[in-house]
């Protein structure tokens, strides 16, 4: 296992933004007024490489995954917590649809704005992103801090999740369900 390189804190935005969903993320962030404290990182795809990332930031980052139906016509942002473990059938019957599976990597890119391990809330912020369906994990919901990326796998923040609900997401046109799982 790679040792993951951590930075210290920071509250401000980066000062070079890596991708247009980045500097959309902390151009609404800033709008809002919505305060953060964020890490650049070496890259991180799985989270196992997040432990360092919840150590530095005091939070446990969130699993965020892009799901589709078998046709793909019906896409989900699903936001569960980072150590559970995600049960397709559970998902499924919680959202009474048909079993789902990951969506591949070029809908991601198309529709997200991210590559693997960077998916995140903020692609909410997209007109590609409009007809993805929102869905959080209670658990999540019930968690005091969010822990994210900001749609890069070198950028993580920690934000409140009643920011996250009350501010950012009815700040985007979607409308969010959310589930136990």
């Amino acid at each position: 296992r790679t040792l993951i390189q951590v930075s210290e804190k920071f509250t401000t935005a980066p000062a070079e933004f890596k991708t247009p969903l980045q500097e959309m993320v902390y151009k609404k962030l800033s709008e809002l007024e919505i305060k953060y404290e964020r890490v650049d990182t070496s890259e991180v795809i799985t989270m196992e490489d997040c432990i360092a990332i919840n150590e530095k930031l005091d939070m446990n980052m969130v699993k965020t995954l892009f799901l589709s139906n078998r046709q793909q016509t019906a896409f989900y942002l699903f936001v569960t917590r980072g150590d559970k473990a995600f049960q397709s059938k559970a998902f499924s019957d919680a959202m009474n649809i048909a079993r789902v599976s990951f969506a591949p990597l070029e809908k991601m890119e198309e529709l997200l704005g991210t590559k693997i391990g960077a998916a995140t809330i903020f692609s909410a912020l997209l007109d590609s992103a409009k007809d993805v369906q929102i869905v959080l994990d209670q658990d999540v919901v019930d968690d005091e801090w969010y822990g994210c990326s900001d749609g890069t796998t070198t950028g993580y923040m920690k934000i409140a999740t009643k920011d996250i609900l009350e501010k950012f997401i009815p700040s985007t046109s979607h409308r969010v369900q959310i589930i136990r799982q």
